[in-house]
């Protein structure tokens, strides 16, 4: 967050200088609604803090949401302009995310703050924008090409970051891994989702694109404290004029790929011949032809595809170095599940890499479910109330109120997962013959749950387990620097701020 610091700071005293005037008021309300709502005999979360604490705490925003929801399963923070709800309780989030699924949704606010990056993507709509996307999305997902050709990418690409890897092992210099998983996973969502082939972890394009995008969730995320982001915009300064900026990156580069994929399309000679592997074809072949809607798409499988999966890798070899156990245990499990030994030629061991064996590592599963756990890709949800409501735990909730719910602070609470909630142990995931036993999605919220359940977990798991067996069994991870700090970067993800520094050393010869 230290390159970003220089545009907030130019606001912070006119922040405060508004919370001067804004937060007394604001008092004033929740101090007058109790009166007014004992008549209906209502009841409110207790209040923890107030929108400026966010502000203060905002580059390490999920260390101060958690502190907070250890004194509170469920709280209020005040806003001037809204009541917002945080909450780690499962019930809770069972009620919103699918028992009372009607009454809860993105809303006209967080479409308000996510429209510049997102549009009216996937994630940013409800009502009948979100069924028809996810109708199309859930179709493609389901099908046996997705299925085999994205395996085949994955293993493409995982391959060809080994060969990066290996070169730094055998001149034994450091490597930023989230940067190249980064690259990595945008090279595989780009050719699964979009059947473009970009070839980034080559060095070839598209730095500027990336770097683009990964601002632009940042300092969207901004708009959440910044109640001077709509007078940022009007005016074009400070972050909002960063974002527009980028966003004309990100547009550029997108809109020239709807141009060639539609060119492609309408030059075939035989539809019926041509292949559909990829996502984007899919909603071309349904006349989905807006420019504006397929960016959309485009970027709301992007942010989905690159960046959780890519975070949740690189978390997860930063887990591996601090249990180096945990990581040979890991690596003995791959290569039992391939039946490779450290002689076996490095192309056999990636054609070893299919269904079969990856179903067989069940370690490694509950591994990176475990790193889930703790590190989730998206820390936290926002939802909207349509009309009034209470919750499961007996407090109310008023229409236009926002609700979170808190995937990396829930992660960390002791009432959900017990006194070792902050421990990673993949064995918390297994049962006595070492089988992988999920837990209830409403506990465990890195893939949300209910109607919205995301799409791609399976894809993601994929993913993540042909791109760990290969580096795990290939590769001995250490950290770079035992005494630096791992942090996140305050974005719409959990990135590793400043990257993620490893030395590798040779398992298998490459």
């Amino acid at each position: 967050m230290a390159s970003m610091e220089f545009f907030y700071k130019p606001f912070f005293v006119v922040m405060i200088v508004i919370t001067v005037f804004i937060v007394p008021y604001t008092i004033k309300q929740f101090i007058k609604r109790p009166s007014k709502m004992t008549t209906h005999k209502k009841r409110y979360h207790p209040i923890a803090g107030t929108f400026l604490n966010q502000l203060l705490n905002f580059s390490r925003l999920h260390h101060y949401m958690t502190d907070l929801a250890t004194k509170h399963k469920s709280y209020r923070l005040l806003n001037p302009f809204r009541s917002e709800l945080y909450t780690t309780e499962p019930a809770n989030i069972e009620y919103i995310l699918k028992t009372n699924f009607v009454n809860y949704g993105k809303g006209s606010h967080n479409y308000t703050l996510l429209k510049d990056l997102l549009g009216d993507g996937i994630f940013t709509v409800d009502g009948e924008k979100w069924r028809h996307q996810r109708k199309i999305a859930s179709y493609e997902f389901s099908t046996k090409v997705l299925r085999d050709f994205s395996s085949s990418v994955f293993r493409k690409n995982a391959a060809n970051l080994a060969q990066i890897i290996s070169q730094a092992a055998t001149s034994n210099y450091v490597i930023d891994i989230q940067d190249l998983l980064l690259k990595s996973t945008m090279d595989s969502i780009f050719e699964v989702g979009f059947g473009v082939k970009l070839e980034t972890l080559s060095g070839s394009k598209e730095e500027s694109f990336s770097k683009a995008f990964d601002d632009c969730s940042a300092l969207t995320l901004w708009r959440y404290v910044d109640i001077s982001w709509k007078i940022k915009k009007f005016f074009n300064i400070g972050s909002e004029a960063l974002i527009r900026k980028n966003l004309a990156i990100i547009d550029d580069f997108v809109y020239k790929i709807i141009h060639t994929k539609t060119k492609q399309r309408s030059e075939s000679r035989d539809k019926t011949l041509e292949k559909k592997e990829d996502i984007l074809s899919r909603f071309l072949e349904v006349d989905e032809s807006d420019p504006k809607f397929l960016r959309d798409i485009i970027l709301s499988f992007l942010i989905a595809g690159k960046d959780t999966t890519a975070v949740a890798l690189s978390w997860f070899l930063y887990m591996l170095c601090k249990y180096p156990h945990i990581q040979e245990k890991i690596a003995q499990e791959i290569g039992e599940a391939t039946n490779t030994n450290d002689n076996t030629p490095y192309n056999d061991f990636i054609a070893s890499i299919d269904d079969k064996a990856l179903d067989k590592m069940q370690y490694l599963h509950a591994a990176l479910t475990e790193t889930l756990r703790l590190y989730p890709p998206l820390p936290v949800d926002p939802k909207i109330c349509f009309s009034d409501d209470t919750l499961p735990d007996g407090f109310s909730l008023n229409k236009g109120d926002q609700i979170c719910y808190q995937p990396y602070a829930m992660g960390r609470m002791k009432f959900v997962w017990g006194d070792n909630a902050e421990e990673f142990r993949p064995e918390r995931w297994l049962d006595d013959n070492g089988i992988f036993q999920p837990e209830s999605p409403f506990k465990f919220t890195a893939f949300q749950a209910g109607p919205r359940i995301c799409l791609g977990k399976e894809f993601a798991y994929r993913q993540m387990k042909i791109f760990s067996a290969l580096l795990v069994r290939c590769f001995l991870f250490k950290l770079g620097d035992e005494k630096k700090i791992v942090n996140y970067r305050t974005m719409l993800t959990l990135q590793i701020d400043g990257g993620l520094h490893l030395r590798a050393s040779h398992r298998l010869k490459i």
